[in-house]
């Protein structure tokens, strides 16, 4: 019976799904222990990975048996996708399944931080009415610059047009006669972008070309009272040139929900600064999401091993 290990958090109906008719191992603490997840994969046909796990030359090489990485969704900077190839597994993300929740994370958070008032509660506890300090601004008439315009970038453009904001959006590799582009203002260049954006939302893999993206030059590209967010990949903003520019008052805030190092390491340069937002790599994972990631990567990885067994 085919083996397939699962390593980060899944849903238990597709868990659920796979035990009939193959072996599983479902441990979420074997992204932790590296050591006993090399030893869980030695018969393993198969692995579940989220974002944590590192499916990387190493892990290939304890793996002997492996026909297949399912990824519970999109992201694959932690999969080296050249050693797969070489070994003969195959790679199967979550396409689609969590494209609606990141859009409303970020629509939402942009909504929060325009607004501002949401964080009046400790004044207002403490007797205090701040009501001129946080009347803050509608999201309705804003520009939303959109970096990189995939198939998540489209779905946040679709409902930011309907409550009325104005989209713009760089992705040099989509062509300029895309029919994707409708209703949505191509730019030419990211600095183009930059300057006239009132919220920066980020939608590109994290790449050699695409790390630090948004560095310090870029930042002073941004008007003073526009908002960034990250719910993409960590590594695409300079974490500490964003601290900087929140610091000194050059960016009015930033949601952020992926980071250079995951989880937070004990002193990061983004503890304490102002009008920052930080959330656990959560964007893409609503209850609705995760049981259509993971029924979608449960079916793809099933699919695999299926179709695997009866060409041999």
């Amino acid at each position: 019976m085919n083996k397939i290990v699962i390593t980060e958090f899944m849903d238990e109906g597709a868990v659920l799904s796979l035990k009939d008719g193959f072996e599983v191992t479902f441990d979420t603490g074997l992204v932790d222990d590296r050591r006993a997840l090399l030893e869980a994969v030695a018969d393993a046909h198969a692995i579940i990975v989220r974002n944590r796990t590192q499916v990387d030359a190493e892990l290939l090489a304890a793996a002997p048996h492996l026909k297949v990485v399912g990824r519970l969704g999109v992201g694959l900077d932690n999969i080296d996708l050249e050693a797969c190839e070489a070994q003969g597994v195959v790679v199967k993300p979550a396409h689609g399944g969590n494209g609606s929740s990141v859009a409303e994370y970020v629509l939402t958070g942009i909504l929060i931080l325009r607004r501002q008032a949401y964080f009046s509660s400790q004044a207002m506890l403490a007797g205090e009415w701040p009501r001129q300090a946080l009347i803050g601004r509608e999201g309705s008439g804003c520009t939303l610059g959109l970096v990189g315009f995939g198939a998540i970038a489209r779905e946040t453009a679709r409902r930011a047009l309907a409550l009325g904001m104005n989209v713009v959006a760089f992705d040099p590799h989509l062509a300029a006669d895309a029919p994707e582009w409708a209703g949505v203002a191509r730019q030419d260049s990211l600095a183009t972008l930059l300057e006239v954006s009132d919220a920066v939302s980020l939608h590109v893999p994290l790449t050699d070309e695409t790390r630090h993206l948004i560095d310090d030059e870029a930042l002073r590209r941004m008007k003073h009272d526009a908002i960034l967010v990250n719910a993409a990949r960590g590594g695409i903003v300079d974490e500490r040139a964003l601290a900087a520019a929140l610091t000194d008052g050059r960016l009015a805030g930033a949601l952020l929900d992926v980071f250079e190092q995951e989880p937070l390491p004990s002193g990061s340069v983004l503890d304490g600064v102002p009008n920052l937002i930080l959330t656990p790599h959560i964007a893409g994972v609503t209850e609705e999401s995760n049981a259509r990631i993971s029924q979608m990567t449960a079916d793809n990885v099933r699919e695999v091993l299926e179709w695997i067994e009866v060409s041999v």
